[in-house]
């Protein structure tokens, strides 16, 4: 059997165009050939017997670098053991991410179409034509046929049109027997039919299709891939809802919301015309068992979830009757409370797993279930059930103190898994709480599937230092840095995460596959995702470990600054004073005011003249964060903060690779080293800054990103979405626009810095519309925040006279998301407080209790619990019915 491969394709010195055959997870690569640059040609030899189905795609290679690819998440298919040629002619199309790549992802192909790909029937024409097209903008239920101008293809007329089958997701095929064409000219159409309603079929845009074909001998098979059909139908859009698992609350909750309660909000969403539910991240973030590990984006492993999220409900029950008795009086009592006790909580449903785990956990480890399980997860579950019980044993998650198993070893998983020995014991109750929380998410996420919603998860940017995956694979990260963010809306002072940055080197060189399999272990429960802080994947804001705010740190990677550059600005680059804090008399006394003298004699030693210098025992942050533990009061506050604004007073931060280059401290504008400045250095310094900051790196970060996020987005058919706000360079949309992925659209935090609040009719149809995240106000708590801007707001875009009324009435809370379900925003997802604002006797008395977190305290604890219970929502006829009528007043279903 030989198979031809012809594809045209425009290519410039230099360049080759390569096949690669994908089969069995196994690649293997075939050079082609041109005359012209343009049009390329090759061919590869098999049998049947081993070659079933042929999947490939094709790149451009120089040399022995790819340069680029075709969208691998739909590659070429033919399905050869449908056909018994032996002589194989394809005529291929470049594939290029389509900008409706959305139309390919599970959200719409599992969740919103229910697709379910149909087998090719067999043939055994003499001589075969097949006729590939996708056709992506069809919707559940709907067929694709072909209909042509001869007796063969139907005449035109629909009802003969011949039927096509769905081979891959938004492919369809159809075998054409050449002999019964009684023609070598081809001229036909594509239309749509639905297959359960008696609707007139829809016919593709554009003229006539026409294929001649070549003369054929008995075996051959011509295969054509053409153009996408296209039909006139809208484009869809969605609304949805945005709740932490943790904040939901059920009748049968534990003091937290779970995965059982998880399914009766996907009820709740389906029942309102919603067609998405975020939820936050939920990974396991175990450290200290105290209420800092309810910081759901410190996540200690990327793989494990966390064990609060357990449903007891659909699991035996105990057999020990007072213990059961006294943890059911218990869940009373903790799911009584307005907010989440998270140490208690975590205690009790920890004690109770052990409980369970004593009575089934023998039955369920030899299960055929588990097995199937383990041998999918063992990889990432054995280092991550050895890490868990090496932290208890130990006391500590700070693996750099224990006595021994300061790193993953990998000789360790010999006797790990070996159900015999010691070792397997003390990690066997890991192994059991693991399976019953994949399986009982997986649960969920078939539910979601079947109610026709898209669950779509969160990506934290970061882990935690002394989690489990830097202790499994270290060399993926730089810990003698903090992740965070510059300041923006959220932090005056920036932002410090204390995350590890990535070594991106490193993770380069294998091909981001600590990043795949991350990616690919999340499709197991989403259909969608967000990536945190995507600006993460084209620098990432680098906080040197000695910090406490994030003023102090620099983009990384980036461009620093020589000495030469900085001063063809028409700055003299004075080392010395611009890199070391500028502390004059002046400065302390309009910081400390009355405690200058204080400050001065205790914290400060005299350089000359006026000049000063932090002592030694207190000049960095963290040496000020120490002296200060535990201290609350009003004045010590201050004057930490103000020794903290001290240390940061510098105008250039040295890089933290190359001393001989340096960065403009970010923000310095506003402190009192840049006040010091003659106007002239003023003028240079902003003009050096701006370009520094707003151009500079563009080009260089645009090619960061693109050596990470292609492979990301292309790990999985999940639904990308991304979170960019905050400095957002220009390269960044560059990148989501080529990659297709969905921005985030916030009318009170608008892209374009022309306008104070966002126009919502400007909405790209590629993002996700939103009033407030989990790290910003909800609605109400905006609206009294800042009455000036409210009213403003009030003025110039609701379009309404007079004062704006104070609290936020349901009815305007109403209007404001009826406006944002109007935008043309894909996906319009609010927080469930924002719904709940619109019914005056459902939402919470006190809006400022409806916080999830606040950004500018990096020691938040996460509490927050809706209310209400969902079984009352959903029962409660008057609200889903005001959200089922704003959802379809907008097109949203």
């Amino acid at each position: 059997m030989k198979i031809e491969f012809n594809i045209a394709y425009q290519t410039v010195f230099g360049e080759e165009l390569v096949l690669n055959v994908i089969n069995s997870n196994a690649k293997s690569q075939c050079r082609l050939s041109t005359c012209d640059g343009l049009h390329w040609s090759g061919s590869i030899k098999g049998s049947h017997k081993d070659l079933k189905i042929l999947s490939y795609y094709y790149s451009v290679v120089r040399g022995n670098q790819e340069v680029r690819s075709e969208w691998k998440l739909a590659p070429h298919i033919l399905k050869l053991s449908s056909l018994k040629g032996e002589h194989y002619v394809t005529y291929d199309r470049w594939n290029d991410i389509p900008a409706d790549s959305y139309l390919y992802s599970s959200a719409y192909t599992d969740c919103i179409n229910h697709i379910v790909l149909g087998e090719e029937p067999v043939h055994a024409y003499p001589k075969t034509v097949k006729i590939k097209v996708h056709a992506p903008q069809l919707r559940e239920n709907e067929a694709l046929f072909l209909c042509g101008s001869i007796e063969a293809l139907g005449k035109w007329n629909a009802d003969k049109a011949i039927p096509m089958a769905e081979h891959n997701y938004n492919e369809w095929v159809v075998d054409l027997n050449v002999e019964a064409l009684n023609t070598y000219h081809l001229e036909f159409k594509f239309i749509a039919k639905n297959k359960k309603a008696d609707y007139s079929p829809l016919w593709e845009t554009g003229y006539n299709r026409t294929i001649d074909l070549p003369e054929m001998k008995a075996g051959d098979v011509e295969v054509y891939e053409l153009d996408q059909a296209f039909f006139e139908i809208y484009d869809r859009k969605l609304a949805g809802t945005l709740v932490p698992v943790f904040s939901l609350r059920s009748k049968t909750s534990f003091g937290v919301g779970d995965f059982g309660d998880l399914k009766k909000m996907i009820t709740f969403v389906a029942q309102t015309h919603q067609r998405v539910l975020q939820v936050l991240p939920i990974n396991d973030t175990t450290i200290t068992h105290t209420w800092t590990d309810s910081y759901p984006y410190s996540c200690i492993s990327i793989f494990a979830i966390h064990p609060q999220y357990v449903d007891f409900t659909v699991l035996p029950s105990l057999k020990n009757v007072k213990k059961k008795n006294d943890f059911e009086k218990l869940r009373e009592e903790l799911n009584a409370l307005k907010q989440i006790d998270y140490e208690r909580v975590n205690e009790a449903k920890n004690e109770y797993l052990k409980e369970l785990f004593a009575q089934e956990g023998e039955k369920v480890l030899k299960s055929t279930d588990f097995k199937q399980f383990f041998k999918e997860a063992e990889w990432w579950l054995v280092p991550y059930a050895q890490y868990s019980y090496l932290r208890e044993e130990y006391g500590t998650a700070d693996f750099s103190t224990w006595p021994d198993h300061q790193v993953w070893n990998e000789a360790d998983r010999d006797i790990l898994v070996d159900h015999k020995s010691q070792a397997y014991q003390h990690v066997a109750f890991y192994y059991y709480v693991q399976f019953i929380l994949n399986r009982q998410m997986q649960s969920v996420h078939e539910y979601a599937k079947s109610k026709g919603v898209i669950l779509k998860g969160d990506i934290p940017i970061g882990v935690n230092r002394y989690g489990c995956d830097v202790w499994m694979e270290p060399k993926y990260f730089n810990l003698n840095g903090q992740a965070g963010a510059p300041p923006d809306d959220f932090s005056v002072n920036g932002q410090n995460w204390g995350f590890p940055t990535y070594n991106w080197d490193e993770m380069i060189k294998d091909g981001c596959v600590w990043w795949v399999h991350r990616f690919q272990n999340m499709s197991k429960f989403f259909d969608a995702y967000r990536i945190d802080h995507v600006l993460g994947f084209f620098r990432i804001w680098e906080i040197p470990v000695n910090s406490v705010h994030g003023l102090l740190g620099q983009f990384a990677p980036s461009l620093g600054m020589t000495r030469d550059e900085i001063e063809g600005y028409g700055l003299h680059f004075q080392e010395e004073q611009f890199t070391k804090p500028f502390i004059a008399d002046w400065v302390v006394e309009r910081i400390f005011k009355e405690h200058a003298d204080e400050v001065k004699a205790k914290y400060l030693n005299r350089v000359h003249d006026d000049i000063l210098e932090m002592k030694p025992e207190y000049d960095t942050q963290r040496k000020i964060e120490a002296i200060f533990e535990g201290k609350t009061s009003d004045q010590d506050i201050w004057i930490r903060d103000g020794l903290y604004s001290l240390i940061s007073d510098v105008l250039f931060i040295r890089d933290s690779k190359d001393p001989n280059k340096f960065h403009p401290r970010i923000s310095v504008q506003f402190d009192f080293v840049y006040e010091a400045l003659w106007d002239n250095d003023k003028a240079a310094f902003n003009k050096l800054y701006n370009d520094y900051y707003y151009r500079r790196n563009n080009q260089f970060w645009y090619g960061e990103a693109m050596k990470k996020l292609p492979r990301l987005v292309e790990a999985t058919r999940m639904l990308v979405c991304a979170e960019d706000l905050g400095m957002v360079p220009d390269c960044v949309p560059w990148v989501m626009n080529q990659l297709r992925i969905l921005s985030l659209e916030l009318q009170s935090m608008p892209k374009d810095p022309t306008v104070k609040f966002g126009h919502l009719s400007r909405n790209p149809y590629r993002s996700v519309c939103t009033i407030s995240s989990h790290d910003m106000p909800t609605l109400r708590q905006w609206w009294d925040e800042d009455w000036e801007r409210t009213q403003e707001y009030y003025n110039t875009m609701l379009h309404r006279e007079g004062p704006a009324p104070h609290p936020l009435p349901g009815w305007l809370a109403r209007n404001i998301i009826s406006r944002h379900l109007a935008s043309p925003s894909m996906l319009c997802v609010l927080s469930i407080q924002d719904w709940m604002a619109i019914d005056e006797k459902l939402r919470l008395a006190d809006q400022n209790a409806e916080r999830i977190n606040i950004p500018a305290n990096p020691r938040h604890y996460w509490r927050y619990r809706m209310h209400v219970n969902i079984e009352d929502l959903i029962n409660n006829q008057d609200f889903s019915h005001c959200v089922s009528e704003l959802i379809l007043e907008a097109g949203r279903k």
